[in-house]
């Protein structure tokens, strides 16, 4: 493992850049909870609360931010890094690559990824939602076009992003460094009034009222989990920044003005004000209201975006880990390979997103959906911790239970709190990630049962070339090039040869090989096996966050050595029609019949692989599963 994507020698001014750009993509979602948070617990914990549990929920936000975001994501997560990315899939491929038979592992991370996507198409909804709600304490009238508002903005967010976000990107860490500056002074304001509202720093006050309010204090938690919905993005984004600049903006910032701003609104609650509006507004004095607003409305679409850019980056990683079939990817920066747009994620978050905020109306419902996935992930993240302890720091079992054993005490308890949720709209999320469960893992078994079939009838090279020999068939000038998963001799290779009846002077076996690390350094880009006369077996081996490029591949310098025929190089791919298996041991019929669909409908491997289309001649065959 790296220790950092930033090395220990960044300079000071270059680490204060990283900090102010992960500001606009790291903590867009965590940093706009306030909008709703407090809101929603003092909904959940009943009316007119008296100072005891006032101070009781603003000490479980507290401990909460500080037990989940500070230490387990910031101090121990973002310590177990897969050279230097970050996420649940990257730790899931830290430990497969360990041990390749790990159900439990993969399991973890997979329904985990899944899991992220369902609540990643709420966050932009519930997020814009709060933020407009503001107008209603300036033009009540207006509660009638806020839905259509929110919906006009999202359908404009998702519509603009298959042009890249680059260039207003830059403007992204500016605008949340001025918003949570701007909630910290409001969190200021409102503590002046009420001082003693710090008393809440004492986690006392919030065990009291855990254990002093039966059901109702069990259902608060699950309010009080939406501080640290965007928790996970720490984590996720480390391959970005690396881990000192989040580190940086997360204490530095984020975490200090986060605390200001709910203790802020404790203490106007404190002080008397109506809980019955958004207590978030009721900090700003009126004249501002309406550039908070404004402002808020740029922080949520910033957290959007972050969504947005974190579900193409956790896509194109479970496609290039076999768990998803292959999408069509656009690079919308040159400078920037983490800027991408897939455009079948795009629409089917635009979807789901414009569909739950038409459905629910309001942030106080949409909130009684929110959580409930991104608490079973964090379940998931504490499990491949713990599994990282053991594994890569070596910890004996005693410290790693008693470390892993206090998240997920705090995990399941929020978790128990959030399923009280699912008939309020918890199951919609729950329901999508599970869809995309099914799907990843039928894709993964279809891929993983045709190459093993693909393998079992590959011939040796050597038997092969003896037939070749044998039966005298013609070498044609030119270079043949012919994608393959095995490491015999490819099967439309064999098919060329008994249709065509020659096959050319030179031949390469390329097999495009995706390890469970982010990046493949170029001197471990290549292996070249020279089996035979004018037949070399290629393997070429990328991380699951770079996109193969074979036209740039065969620029490299091993290959150069080869003396190609380039002019005459022809790639020659296989195309799968799935067909139904005879016999014992195939798939069932359903999952048989959604692979073959998602087969059908990937990118071509032209376009995912960048191959001279000019040069490609596809070979059909039939896999029986």
């Amino acid at each position: 493992m790296s220790s950092d994507n930033v090395t220990e020698k960044q300079d000071s001014p270059g680490l204060k850049m990283l900090a102010l750009g992960a500001l606009g993509v790291v903590f867009g979602d965590i940093g706009t909870s306030p909008l709703y948070t407090l809101k929603t617990v003092l909904f959940l914990s009943g009316e007119a609360p008296s100072p005891g549990v006032i101070l009781g929920l603003l000490s479980l936000i507290f401990w909460t931010l500080v037990i989940v975001t500070s230490l387990k994501y910031a101090m121990f997560a973002m310590r177990m890094d897969n050279n230097g990315e970050g996420g649940i899939m990257a730790l899931m491929s830290l430990l497969v690559n360990k041990n390749s038979k790990r159900p439990l592992v993969i399991f973890a991370g997979i329904f985990g990824a899944a899991l992220i996507y369902g609540d990643g198409a709420i966050t932009p909804a519930i997020s814009v939602l709060s933020a407009l709600e503001g107008i209603n304490m300036v033009l009540p009238e207006s509660k009638t076009v806020i839905v259509a508002a929110t919906v006009i903005i999202l359908v404009t967010l998702f519509s603009i992003q298959a042009m890249g976000t680059a260039k207003i990107g830059k403007l992204f860490g500016p605008i949340m460094a001025l918003w949570f500056i701007v909630i910290a002074a409001l969190g200021i304001w409102g503590i002046v009034q009420h001082p003693a509202v710090l008393v809440a720093l004492n986690p006392a006050h919030g065990v009291k009222f855990l254990f002093s309010h039966g059901m109702a204090s069990f259902l608060v938690l699950g309010g009080v989990f939406l501080c640290v919905t965007g928790a996970e993005a720490l984590y996720a984004d480390m391959g970005h920044y690396g881990r000192r600049p989040i580190w940086l903006a997360w204490f530095g910032l984020v975490f200090p003005s986060l605390l200001l701003n709910y203790a802020g609104q404790a203490a106007l609650i404190l002080s008397g004000a109506d809980v019955t509006e958004n207590i978030f507004y009721r900090l700003c004095p009126p004249s501002l209201l309406v550039p908070l607003v404004i402002l808020a409305t740029l922080a949520t679409i910033i957290a959007s975006q972050a969504i947005i850019s974190g579900a193409f980056s956790m896509t194109r990683q479970a496609i290039q880990l076999g768990w998803l079939p292959r999408m069509r990817i656009k690079q919308t920066s040159a400078e920037s390979y983490g800027q991408i747009y897939i455009g079948v994620i795009n629409w089917l978050l635009m979807v789901a997103t414009v569909f739950l905020t038409v459905f629910f109306q309001s942030s106080d419902r949409l909130a009684a959906a929110y959580g409930i996935a991104v608490s079973f992930t964090m379940i998931m993240t504490t499990g491949l911790i713990y599994v990282s302890m053991r594994e890569v720091w070596r910890w004996n079992l005693v410290i790693s239970l008693l470390v892993a054993g206090v998240f997920f005490i705090v995990d399941i308890s929020f978790l128990g709190a959030n399923l009280i949720k699912i008939l309020e709209g918890g199951y919609i999320p729950l329901l999508m990630a599970v869809a995309l469960y099914i799907v990843m893992m039928v894709w993964h078994r279809g891929v993983e049962t045709a190459s093993r079939i693909i393998q079992d009838k590959t011939q040796p090279v050597s038997e092969f070339l003896a037939e070749i020999e044998m039966h005298q068939v013609p070498r044609v000038p030119g270079t043949a090039v012919f994608l393959t998963r095995s490491s015999g001799t490819p099967t439309i290779m064999r098919w060329h040869v008994s249709r065509n009846g020659s096959l050319h002077a030179q031949v390469l076996a390329l097999n495009i090989h995706i390890d469970n690390v982010p990046r493949v350094s170029p001197a471990e880009r290549l292996q070249i096996c020279k089996v035979a006369p004018n037949f070399w077996h290629i393997k070429a081996h990328y991380g699951f966050i770079e996109q193969p490029d074979i036209s740039s591949l065969f620029s490299n310098s091993k290959i150069q050595e080869l003396n190609l025929d380039k002019e005459t190089m022809t790639f020659y791919i296989g195309h799968e029609t799935i067909l139904r298996r005879q016999g014992k041991g195939r798939m069932p019929a359903w999952q048989r019949h959604l692979f073959s669909l998602m087969v059908r409908n990937s990118a071509h491997v032209t376009d995912h692989y960048h191959l001279p289309s000019d040069r490609v001649v596809e070979i059909s065959r039939q896999v029986a599963l």
